[in-house]
């Protein structure tokens, strides 16, 4: 059809000189071109402004209306995407190893401009030091430790609180670089909006988990050793992964766009990929990709409530639980976990709060999880495989590939007593899971309508070159 479209417009000057003065706005597809032209309407100039596609992902018109109207962003703020995400990936491995070596409560007070200097002097550490010796974990848990031993902990919160800021930089300076160069269209900078402010949340909620841990009044309700909330670090988890996700696929979504206009201008075809996408057959794939992603995304966050309650500590078997395939009635539902006298919260209570039942919600969960990324493997090669561009195929086979390393990686912390080498390399692989997961899901994604007319626009202008 294309070849056809081609052959019509080079083989007959009077139409390829009116195309030339006034680009047609109409579109490559099969269902328009089909369509008669009202040639009459193509030549009253003074009614007519013509549209010029720019190389920068812009339309501009010329004549009566002068307007540029950005339709991708530059690839520049898709790489600067994928560079905050990196970050965000590095310090949610780092946040990992500060709760592992059980450094998150070493610095007592928020400050989050003067806080950036760490202590410079012998006397800034004593004074630091001794604000610590006030804390309930210093009093309860860590009473024997030195100031030695204290920088080493506070070093590691104190990197983790950096590495926030530098962030916070890093996403906001050239936010405003990109926004005041005209780079983003109104949608992406409302989701940028959305993300910055989302950024700024997440240090809010930082502190408000480190001070469940030292606040002896709530330490005292909740009955617990001085440690965080798990309900709090498992929202300041999820908070984390969300704003990954969220900056990771607006990122893929601008380099993905980039790349189909990239080829249209070295005149490669691309209707065939975008007819693929574009077809209904694949919805049930693409709900299917949301469901794996909001599983996945379900089992890292139970994984919160088991580093939390340092429920990986309970049973060290795998597939058994101790001696049984799961733990009797009693210690799952335990009346100690339940706080009412009716016993009305003991279900709730011991699915977020006991060690034994957390620990056994994120197996179900996390074998759920594996099995279905292998049965939409297996079935989607199957049935789609032929359907599909290649880079959704890959795609799903790198899924399938991380859910493996990441089975393997709990397991492996389960036996071996969460060591922090293999603690952190499970919290990492969760993420890398959910990087797979996301990728698929963007690969899959249905062009929006703007961007097809777009690459329909293009894909004419690159015509009338030859």
């Amino acid at each position: 059809m294309f070849a056809r479209s081609r052959f019509f417009f080079m083989k007959n000057s009077s139409i390829l000189n009116v195309l030339k003065q006034n680009t047609c706005k109409i579109s490559l597809t099969p269902q328009l071109q089909s369509q008669k032209l009202n040639f009459s309407n193509l030549f009253k100039r003074r009614f007519l402004s013509t549209t010029i596609l720019s190389t920068n992902g812009t339309i501009v018109g010329v004549g009566n209306n002068i307007k540029g109207t950005r339709i991708v962003p530059p690839k520049s703020v898709g790489y600067w995407l994928l560079g905050a995400s990196s970050l965000i990936f590095g310090i949610v491995v780092i946040g990992g190893l500060t709760r592992l070596t059980e450094s998150g409560l070493s610095i007592t007070e928020w400050k989050p401009i003067t806080g950036t200097l760490p202590p410079l002097s012998q006397s800034d550490w004593e004074e630091e030091f001794n604000k610590y010796k006030n804390s309930p974990e210093f009093k309860q848990l860590n009473s024997h430790i030195n100031i030695d031993d204290f920088k080493f902990i506070y070093s590691m919160e104190w990197g983790h609180r950096l590495m926030g800021r530098f962030i916070g930089i890093f996403f906001v300076l050239p936010a405003i670089y990109f926004y005041t160069t005209k780079k983003f269209p109104a949608r992406v900078t409302k989701r940028v909006v959305g993300l910055t402010c989302l950024l700024g949340l997440q240090g809010f909620i930082g502190w408000w988990m480190v001070k469940s841990g030292l606040d002896e009044q709530e330490l005292l309700e909740r009955n617990s050793k001085p440690t965080v909330s798990q309900y709090r670090l498992t929202t300041h988890l999820s908070a984390a992964f969300i704003l990954y996700l969220a900056v990771l696929y607006q990122g893929f979504e601008i380099l993905q766009e980039n790349n189909l206009i990239k080829k249209v201008k070295n005149n490669i075809n691309v209707s065939n990929i975008i007819e693929k996408l574009q077809s209904s057959q694949l919805n049930k794939l693409r709900y299917l990709g949301f469901g794996l992603l909001g599983i996945t995304f379900l089992t890292a966050m139970s994984g919160g409530m088991v580093a939390g309650l340092d429920a990986g500590l309970i049973y060290n078997t795998f597939p058994h639980m101790g001696d049984d395939w799961i733990p009797s009635k009693n210690e799952l539902l335990s009346p100690i976990f339940s706080r009412k006298s009716d016993g009305s919260d003991l279900y709730w209570r011991n699915a977020f709060e006991n060690p034994t039942t957390v620990q056994l919600i994120h197996r179900i969960l996390a074998t759920t999880t594996f099995f279905s990324v292998i049965g939409l493997h297996i079935w989607m090669d199957k049935k789609y495989k032929t359907r599909l561009p290649k880079s959704v195929i890959n795609s799903m086979r790198v899924v399938a590939g991380l859910a493996c390393l990441q089975v393997s990686l709990g397991i492996t912390t389960l036996i071996y007593l969460v060591p922090i080498s293999l603690g952190a390399a499970h919290q990492a692989g969760a993420l890398a899971l959910l990087t797979g997961v996301l990728a698929f899901v963007s690969r899959c994604r249905k062009p929006r309508k703007e961007f097809v007319d777009y690459i329909n626009k293009l894909m004419k202008q690159q015509l009338l070159k030859k």
